[in-house]
């Protein structure tokens, strides 16, 4: 969560300190692939890093907040940050057994997603995975605020905000070892009455 985290996270890590229910699935996913080194570009505080550092799991990450990066820290994730935004990436050389991304691709416009797609690909180890979580045309907002493009809207003053539905995650991550994606109903674990947020869960693997 690149922008949202890089804009409010001054004020409080809005989002709790346990994993998303996206994080946990992945890890899973990467535990029965023997994936041991992996890039989370979008790091943020940490939240999610730690189930994949605690499963034992080599962890580098991207983050464009250095309040993150020290609340991070302060969170027990003592892995190597790059400070700086994931579409100036790559950040090394190195080769990941798996990427994973959350809620950040739809915050990018068209040339940055397409750009941060092939950048990840091109840091994936042959028969490596690249797994990513973005916000659904079934969630709420929706079409909500000043349209910019097709299914891209500002939904509120310096947030802009692309969403996915089957036909663009085809076209975008199709050339890039698209294995499969399905939804998933992210619920906000901090605010237990609010209703889930509608994402897709996108799988990519290196051929």
């Amino acid at each position: 969560m690149e922008f949202w985290e890089s804009n409010f996270i001054e004020k409080q890590t809005m989002w709790g300190f346990e994993p998303t229910d996206s994080a946990i699935l992945t890890k899973d996913f990467f535990l029965e692939r023997n994936v041991k080194d992996i890039l989370i570009p979008g790091i943020g505080y940490g939240r999610n890093a730690k189930v994949f550092i605690e499963s034992g799991m080599k962890v580098t990450g991207i983050e464009i907040s250095k309040t993150a990066i020290e609340l991070a820290r302060e969170n027990g994730v003592n892995n190597r940050i790059f400070h700086g935004s994931v579409t100036e990436m790559p950040f090394d050389h190195n080769l990941y057994d798996g990427i994973f991304s959350h809620a950040l691709i739809h915050l990018l416009n068209k040339q940055e997603r397409e750009k941060f797609i092939k950048d990840c690909y091109n840091q994936l180890k042959p028969n490596g995975y690249m797994i990513f979580t973005t916000v659904s045309q079934k969630a709420p907002m929706f079409g909500k605020g000043k349209q910019l493009d097709k299914d891209y809207f500002e939904i509120m003053k310096g947030i802009k905000m692309f969403f996915y539905g089957s036909d663009t995650v085809k076209r975008e991550f199709g050339e890039y070892g698209l294995v499969e994606f399905s939804e998933i109903d992210e619920p906000d674990k901090e605010m237990k009455n609010k209703p889930p947020i509608n994402f897709i869960m996108i799988k990519c693997k290196k051929r």
